[in-house]
């Protein structure tokens, strides 16, 4: 919900970041990891690994864990290092907005055999006939 006293680019809510140690501590181990998978990801492509069936396996599940790896640290330090920001931003108009007038909320009744074609018309076709 908007207020009254907010404008566009405000800062909403702001909480720091924790920046706990042992987040920081984890996060250098894990890319200690992940420096070592990777070597050996590449040692294992430059050496020929992947022309047996179980090399290929081993490479393909060395890749997997390069990947979990890197979703580890980038997880630990979107939340512990980077501050919870929220901002005011612009509401983009919806679809209400531009076709359905306010006096128009509750809908029209189909009593009006007249006007009970015209409205069906425009339940299936928004665009048409404004």
């Amino acid at each position: 919900m908007s207020s009254g006293e907010s404008s566009y680019g405000d800062i909403h809510r702001y909480e720091p970041a924790r920046e706990s140690t042992a987040a920081a501590i984890a996060i250098v181990l894990l890319t200690i990891i992940e420096v070592v998978f990777v070597f050996l990801f590449v040692y294992g492509l430059m050496f020929g690994w992947a022309t047996t069936e179980n090399g290929n396996m081993f490479l393909g599940g060395l890749l997997a864990l390069v990947f979990i790896d890197l979703a580890f640290i980038l997880a630990l330090y979107r939340k512990e290092f980077l501050p919870d920001v929220m901002v005011v931003k612009k509401r983009r108009r919806k679809w209400e907005d531009l076709y359905v007038r306010e006096e128009d909320v509750e809908g029209e009744s189909l009593t009006d055999p007249e006007d009970t074609w015209e409205t069906v018309k425009r339940a299936v076709y928004p665009y048409y006939k404004r």
